[in-house]
C-alpha cells in the first residue's frame, strides 16, 4: 500500500510541474530576459578585454623574441668571424695549450 502512495505522490507532483512550469516560464520570461541580456553584455565585454590583454602581451613576447633572436644571430656571426680569424701558433698543432707555471701562480 505504501508503494502506492508514493506512486500517487510521484504522479500528482509530476503533473503539478507540468502545469506550473510552463506557466512560470511565461509569466518571469520579461523579467528573465533583460537579466539573461545583461549578463551576455557582461560577458561579451569580459572576453573582448580578453582579447586586448593577450594582443598587447603577445606583442611583447613577439618582440622580445625577434630581439634575443638577433642577439644570436649576431653572436653566431662573431663566433664565425673569430673561428676564421688566424691563429698566432703553428696551424699543424691542434693540441691545446698547456698552462704555464706563471699562469697557475697569477691565478692562485
Amino acid at each position: 500500500m505504501a508503494r502506492f502512495n508514493n506512486l500517487g505522490k510521484g504522479i500528482g507532483i509530476g503533473i503539478g510541474l507540468a502545469i506550473v512550469v510552463p506557466v512560470a516560464v511565461v509569466t518571469l520570461a520579461p523579467v528573465l530576459k533583460p537579466v539573461l541580456r545583461q549578463g551576455l553584455k557582461s560577458g561579451i565585454r569580459a572576453l573582448e578585454k580578453g582579447h586586448e590583454f593577450v594582443a598587447a602581451n603577445l606583442e611583447v613576447v613577439e618582440d622580445l623574441v625577434a630581439e634575443t633572436r638577433a642577439e644570436l644571430r649576431a653572436e653566431a656571426v662573431e663566433q664565425a668571424e673569430t673561428a676564421e680569424a688566424p691563429h698566432d701558433a703553428d696551424p699543424a698543432d691542434d693540441r691545446p695549450a698547456r698552462p704555464s707555471a706563471v699562469d697557475s701562480a697569477v691565478n692562485e
